[in-house]
């Protein structure tokens, strides 16, 4: 008889050949994937550029009104050390900030899951927190802490935590029923369930909230600038708003694009590291197909 590993498949192949087959295909696949999901997105930046310039120069725009890209490029060279400076300022506040939204948000969303009557006291409160205007509270942080970085700081945690918090609940409570099931039929503790189950099952929502989290943190960082900087790139926005110089407006905004989208990209290599066995972790879906 013909064993399993000889088994012949169609066209003459063996059932190995075609599992290699299977893979190099399936290899392949998510590598024009990843291709794809640069080059086709640096396209539509590039045209985007390309037509913005040929709007602004045919139409003879005031720079002070809406400057050519190459404009702002110049401006962005000529103004780099105060760029980097405002922005290694920007950076600090949100990475702090976001660290401290993990560091809250996590054992709080920990405490919501486990303890009921925790949650019934203070998630209503929780979501209360997040109907209240964060630009007002904003000054309210300025006269506790002052100009200097805390107040930024906080307003950076209070914008990011909250997705934080709801993302872990979430991903905690989304488990299968069965897989708890099979781990008490095991033997296993309620501690050693949570470990080696609930909370694997629970970190593609936990990161998913680290994402969020991450790109609101920017956005808390700018505003306790508007409000009460001395540095940052909120301040220059405010700085450059106020003397008109519109190309320097552009360019800290290029600088806080590419601070939340390097801050992003670490979020994301952390996830691959940490729950490599994800599918969010890899290119698949539409990006395939193309």
């Amino acid at each position: 008889m013909t064993s399993a590993k000889e088994a012949v498949a169609p066209q003459g192949l063996t059932i190995e050949q075609v599992e290699v087959r299977v893979q190099e295909a399936q290899t392949l696949r998510e590598r024009k994937a990843k291709i794809a999901g640069i080059v086709y997105p640096a396209l539509v930046v590039v045209a985007c550029l390309v037509l913005w310039e040929a709007v602004t120069r045919l139409a003879a725009i005031p720079a002070y009104i809406l400057p050519p890209p190459s404009q702002i490029v110049a401006v962005m060279h000529e103004k780099m050390p105060l760029l980097l400076r405002h922005g290694w300022v920007s950076t600090t506040e949100v990475v702090l900030g976001f660290l401290l939204s993990v560091a809250v948000g996590i054992p709080l969303a920990l405490a919501t899951f486990l303890w009921p009557a925790f949650a019934r006291s203070v998630y209503p409160l929780l979501v209360s927190s997040q109907a209240v205007p964060k630009m007002a509270v904003a000054p309210l942080f300025i006269v506790w802490f002052g100009f200097g970085l805390m107040p930024k700081v906080f307003i950076a945690f209070l914008i990011a935590f909250f997705p934080i918090v709801i993302n872990t609940v979430v991903g905690l409570a989304a488990i299968e029923p069965e897989k708890i099931y099979l781990a008490r039929s095991m033997g296993l503790s309620g501690a050693a369930t949570f470990f080696k189950i609930r909370l694997p099952n629970a970190l593609p929502s936990i990161f998913g909230g680290l994402k969020i989290a991450i790109t609101l943190a920017v956005v808390g960082a700018v505003v306790g600038e508007f409000v009460g900087g001395d540095a940052g790139l909120g301040y220059l926005l405010m700085s450059a708003n106020g003397s008109m110089d519109t190309p320097l407006l552009f360019a800290g905004l290029v600088g806080l694009t590419l601070i939340g989208i390097v801050l992003f990209m670490v979020i994301e290599v952390a996830e691959r590291f940490a729950i490599p066995w994800h599918t969010s972790t890899r290119s698949t879906g539409a990006g395939e197909s193309l």
